[in-house]
């Protein structure tokens, strides 16, 4: 990377905007925009346009961090000069601004609200660089920040905590986010309530253990309770929640999602294994079989979304066999299947017997090829059924609307596409009733009714 710093560049107050990793992420970004928009800076997603680029990063395993690093590699290259902020930002804050001479400041987790203050004392000096990296949690009720969404439509995410308390033998999280702790109940219904007048029809709950919910602030679970208090809003129509946890799925919980209208009937629960020993060295919670049936016993026509990880420390055959015949067994609608990425601050990247990538990978085909077929099969199950779609594209050319059912979270799951043969009303952001008659292996064909 070049080592001359153009001392003009921040005389343009247009920025450009990178965000990688997961949603919460993006709703960090969201954050800073609309912060940064207030106070006069120009935002743009072009970074060709710009001469500075705020990257709001991710570095939860190798891969992300490679893709950081690509990222603000190529925009230096290409002249810009950067604030890195995020996850990279708190795990590397000591080398960031050593080995990158185009960074003028990094932002840690805990420091994105000072990303104005920060921005102005680098545009009126071009020599400064600063490192904001607080190990101290920050207070938040964003329901009193600006913000500018970025590219799910009239969806948006409500991010309901921050951090965790978990030990998970594999991840970072904890490092880079601190301890969990809860917004207020009046904080995020008070959001919501913004996020609808805006023209939102869909909130998405995210967090790292939403199941954890309120148990910091409240002494208890509130999850059901801010549940019910979401419902009340006119206007929001769908209220979806992602990641649970295991072992903090009840049936309290479970019965407040299947008797709530507005609350999709789909449960993003990250399993990561289902042999007990894997998932001991991993110090997940056991017995994945008994947190499914529960889910299965008291959600009427839930559809189920899991990740696991192949290639875990010490996983033999019949440990990885046993996770095959897991997925084929239990049938789920959505899936996702990771090789497990050796970290070294955590306690799994020091265990013995690592996993080749070649056998990793294998792994990870064989999954896939089995839930492609599942997949398939259940979308077949489908076919002349009328659902509701939430229409978040319109293809002029081909006369083609894309949309997503209940069943099918942004960016991660699959879509629907349909015609509208019948010359109905149709505006993005609204909802449409499909019927289904084709299926792919992941998404679903129809025509508007």
């Amino acid at each position: 990377m070049s080592k001359v710093i153009n001392k003009n560049l921040m005389l343009n107050k247009k920025i450009g905007i990178v965000s990688l990793g997961c949603p919460k992420n993006t709703s960090d970004t969201e954050y800073m925009m609309g912060l940064m928009d207030k106070a006069g800076y120009e935002i743009t997603f072009d970074t060709d346009e710009a001469n500075i680029c705020l990257v709001n990063t991710c570095s939860f395993i190798a891969d992300a961090r490679k893709e950081s690093v690509r990222t603000i590699v190529e925009l230096a290259e290409l002249g810009k000069e950067i604030v890195i902020a995020g996850c990279m930002a708190t795990h590397f804050k000591d080398e960031l601004l050593k080995e990158i001479p185009e960074a003028r400041a990094i932002i840690g987790t805990n420091n994105i609200l000072e990303i104005v203050d920060i921005l102005d004392k680098i545009s009126s000096d071009s020599d400064i660089r600063i490192s904001a990296v607080s190990e101290k949690p920050y207070e938040f009720s964003y329901d009193s920040l600006p913000r500018i969404f970025s590219n799910i439509g009239s969806s948006a995410y409500l991010k309901i905590a921050e951090g965790c308390n978990h030990t998970c033998s594999f991840c970072i999280i904890p490092m880079l986010r601190g301890k969990f702790r809860s917004r207020s109940l009046e904080s995020l219904v008070n959001e919501a309530k913004q996020l609808v007048e805006s023209g939102i029809k869909e909130i998405i709950l995210i967090s790292q253990d939403s199941s954890f919910y309120g148990l910091d602030l409240y002494g208890k679970m509130a999850l059901p309770q801010l549940l019910n208090e979401l419902n009340e809003i006119d206007g929001l129509e769908w209220i979806r929640i992602m990641y649970f946890y295991p072992s903090e799925v009840n049936v309290p919980l479970l019965k407040t999602i299947n008797k709530l209208a507005k609350v999709v009937k789909y449960v993003d629960i990250p399993l990561q294994h289902s042999h007990n020993d894997i998932l001991k060295a991993m110090v997940r919670p056991l017995n994945p079989e008994a947190t499914i049936n529960l889910i299965r016993e008291h959600i009427e026509d839930v559809k189920i979304r899991s990740t696991f990880i192949v290639g875990f420390p010490g996983e033999k055959q019949h440990h990885y066999e046993h996770l095959l015949d897991f997925v084929n067994t239990q049938q789920f609608n959505r899936l996702g299947v990771f090789t497990y990425s050796q970290e070294l601050e955590v306690p799994s990247g020091s265990m013995t017997d690592q996993i080749s990538s070649k056998i990793k990978k294998q792994r990870q085909k064989e999954i896939m090829l089995c839930q492609k077929s599942i997949s398939y099969e259940l979308n077949n199950s489908l076919i002349g059924k009328n659902i509701k779609v939430l229409i978040e594209n319109y293809d002029e050319a081909k006369n083609v609307y894309t949309g997503r059912s209940q069943w099918d979270a942004p960016q991660v799951d699959g879509l629907v596409y349909f015609k509208n043969n019948n010359d109905l009303s149709l505006s993005l952001g609204e909802f449409a009733n499909v019927n289904i008659t084709q299926v792919t292996h992941y998404d679903l064909i129809g025509n508007a009714i």
